[in-house]
């Protein structure tokens, strides 16, 4: 199964826009997983097994295993995922960006080695750095309106009349996407371009960082980007899911199951 199919079979399985990421911070792991070597494995797929009847996808970023030289424990949790959960897709956000050569091998790496059923990539090197992606029936999730404030210093930059984010948005949805794969990253930290953006690239999912921690608002968020069908999202939530605050009687997965469920209910109230 291709990536769309799979995240439109897990919108309606899940009835969720939630994309749960896996940004595994030693610091914040609880006690148990501390210096044991596999305390990420074992930390990340037990998140995925609290959540995953609530997610529409699982979004591990790399840097925070590669920097911990933890690459061997993020391919058993790609493992894990397909094994246990083998609807929900897993989006490996590395956001990568390079000629064709080393797109290539930045193609492997994710789809072979991880298994991921899509990758971010990154626009700047034009379409040449994006096509060895799209070799495979797998998403190519392009970077197009980011959730960070820096964004602004290039993304907002005219182009033929037109701020560039939304050059990028309509290349992918014209020219780029030559699989039926893509889909594009913009920020719920702005809403009004969401808006902008699904106006240009019509049904094609959008992957929004920026709620939780980073506080954007869920609500506009899903309003602006939500299809007419009511999916069109992987709205994604790292930080205040893995490391959410236990209540009485709760350990780290069920507090992670708690807001996750939260989330989902939040997001839903304004499909």
């Amino acid at each position: 199964m291709n990536f769309i199919n799979k995240l439109n079979a897990a919108w309606a399985a899940n009835d969720s826009l939630l994309c749960v990421g896996l940004d595994p911070d030693m610091e914040r792991l609880p006690a148990q997983f501390r210096g044991t070597p596999d305390g990420i494995y074992r930390f990340c797929t037990e998140i995925i097994d609290a959540t995953a009847d609530l997610a529409c996808a699982f979004k591990p970023q790399i840097a925070y295993f590669a920097a911990l030289g933890a690459e061997g424990q993020l391919e058993r949790i790609s493992a894990y995922l397909r094994d246990r959960h083998p609807h929900i897709p897993l989006i490996l956000d590395s956001k990568r960006g390079d000629i064709g050569a080393t797109a290539k091998q930045y193609a492997r790496e994710a789809y072979d080695r991880y298994g991921a059923d899509a990758v971010t990539v990154s626009p700047y090197m034009g379409a040449d750095s994006v096509e060895p992606y799209m070799e495979w029936q797998r998403g190519v999730i392009v970077l197009c309106r980011t959730s960070n404030p820096g964004g602004s210093d290039l993304q907002f930059l005219e182009v033929n009349g037109k701020p560039l984010y939304q050059h990028v948005a309509q290349l992918v949805a014209d020219k780029w996407n030559s699989n039926g794969q893509c889909a594009l990253v913009v920020g719920a930290t702005f809403p009004e371009e969401i808006r902008a953006v699904r106006a240009i690239v019509g049904d094609m999912p959008l992957l929004i960082p920026g709620i939780g921690a980073q506080g954007g608002d869920i609500e506009a968020t899903v309003r602006a980007g939500r299809t007419d069908a009511g999916t069109g999202m992987m709205i994604n939530s790292s930080r205040a899911i893995l490391y959410a605050a236990p209540q009485a009687g709760e350990d780290f997965a069920q507090a992670a199951r708690r807001v996750a469920e939260e989330t989902r209910r939040a997001i839903n109230a304004h499909r």
